[in-house]
């Protein structure tokens, strides 16, 4: 068997759904920019198509894409260094992921423990969609021979159900088509908790607003939600097992990790012995040094739909440029008279 030599080629993508937050900021868009125009390939997606496995108005949908978009803009993503598009102008991401539907088992479905977690009680009115999402996620990725996917940690069992995927078509085709694809987990920030519960991931469907940064705040909300966020009663210790036991105060110090690009070690040393009365407006000083001015220029992308489409109507067409004969191909090995 012929052994491909593939590209080193990054791919991610957030779904559209409620606004974008601080966790989607430091768990993943934050990362996309640091990846950029270096010795990846760098595509990043706005994946409009796993929106839909819950209803979704269709207002609201545009609205939230062209968000999505802007945030990624906002924050730094370079549409000369990276392809950026939203996903269902690419229709071959819909054309794969039935391919790969058949390819893919449903015990390997049954184990998708997100799943689980989103339907509840509820797993046999949910849509199939919503079942079979990680098989388009699957598609998502190999539809563009990516080979390391940035993700969160609570997404790592889908970039692991990628690579299977992937070996199964390999092995039942007899090819070395799709590569076995990387996850990319690394930082200190990968899960953002919750501002009021550090037990609990930061959420756009919280109760509370005070519970998340969104990215759309003002530097004076921004302050005030850092000010106001849950902590303990205990000083901050000098090492991060000191942190044991204590998820609110390891979630303040996780975050300004993330933001200053410093390890919660490094942070530690500098703070360590200190009260939250020094710790957490520093925090907020930097929490708005860093995200008011992506707040700013998201809302004046936003003010302005018709770039950010013409944006990733320019990225589409890269996009398809490079996944068109991938699928061409994978029709052709199937066996598809075209």
């Amino acid at each position: 068997m012929e052994k491909l030599a593939f590209t080193p080629r990054v791919f991610s993508g957030i779904k559209p759904s409620g606004g974008l937050t601080l966790g989607n900021y430091l768990g993943a868009i934050k990362r996309f920019v640091d990846m950029q125009g270096g010795e990846f390939e760098t595509i990043y997606c706005v994946v409009d198509m796993h929106a839909i496995t819950v209803w979704q108005d269709p207002e609201d949908l545009r609205h939230a894409t062209r968000e999505v978009a802007a945030g990624y803009l906002a924050a730094g993503i370079d549409p000369e260094k990276s392809v950026l598009f939203n996903q269902s102008r690419v229709s071959a991401h819909a054309e794969l992921g039935w391919l790969l539907n058949c390819v893919a088992r449903v015990g390997w479905m049954n184990r998708m423990t997100q799943f689980k977690d989103k339907a509840g009680k509820n797993a046999e009115n949910v849509s199939l969609g919503l079942y079979a999402y990680p098989s388009l996620m699957a598609a998502d990725i190999l539809l563009y021979h990516a080979t390391h996917v940035p993700v969160g940690e609570d997404q790592k069992q889908h970039v692991e159900l990628t690579r299977d995927i992937a070996n199964k078509f390999n092995h039942d085709y007899k090819v070395d088509f799709f590569p076995e694809t990387i996850p990319v987990i690394e930082g200190p920030a990968m899960r953002v908790m919750n501002l009021r519960d550090g037990t609990k991931k930061m959420s756009k469907s919280g109760e509370s607003d005070m519970e998340r940064v969104n990215m759309t705040d003002d530097a004076d909300t921004i302050a005030k939600k850092f000010k106001k966020a849950k902590s303990d009663a205990d000083v901050l210790p000098e090492e991060m097992e000191g942190l044991a036991g204590r998820p609110d105060a390891r979630n303040l110090v996780n975050i300004y990790a993330g933001l200053s690009n410093m390890t919660g070690e490094e942070v530690l040393a500098v703070y360590g012995g200190q009260g939250w009365g020094k710790f957490k407006p520093d925090l907020a000083e930097l929490a708005v040094e860093k995200l008011a001015p992506i707040s700013s220029e998201m809302k004046r992308l936003m003010n302005d739909p018709a770039e950010i489409d013409r944006i990733m109507a320019k990225g589409a067409n890269k996009a398809n440029e490079i996944a068109q004969p991938i699928l061409n191909k994978t029709f052709e090995i199937m066996g598809f008279v075209r």
